[in-house]
């Protein structure tokens, strides 16, 4: 189902080297720290309660909240220097 879905989609599934736990360490964090602010803490009744709920917390986990991991900047401010560079680069080619 996954893969069909990725295909649909056109995401490319990749998966971690056998033996390299450090490979997926930040989305072990995030997965972690959105289970422990979000899943664990409420209790829903619909799934567009976990929708509306999940929605505005990635809204202020990636705008608002600084992360330690990106010398903390909110993702956001990460993003911004990094995605124009690459228009930049792409730009000429």
């Amino acid at each position: 189902a996954l893969a069909e879905w990725a295909e649909k989609h056109a995401v490319k599934l990749e998966f971690i080297q056998p033996g390299k736990p450090t490979q997926n360490a930040f989305i072990e964090r995030f997965n972690r720290t959105y289970r422990t602010e979000i899943l664990d803490f409420y209790l829903f009744r619909t799934l567009n309660e976990v929708r509306e709920i999940t929605e505005k917390w990635l809204s202020e986990y990636n705008c608002e909240r600084p992360h330690e991991s990106l010398n903390n900047m909110t993702p956001e401010e990460y993003r911004q220097p990094h995605y124009l560079a690459g228009i930049s680069k792409n730009a000429w080619n």
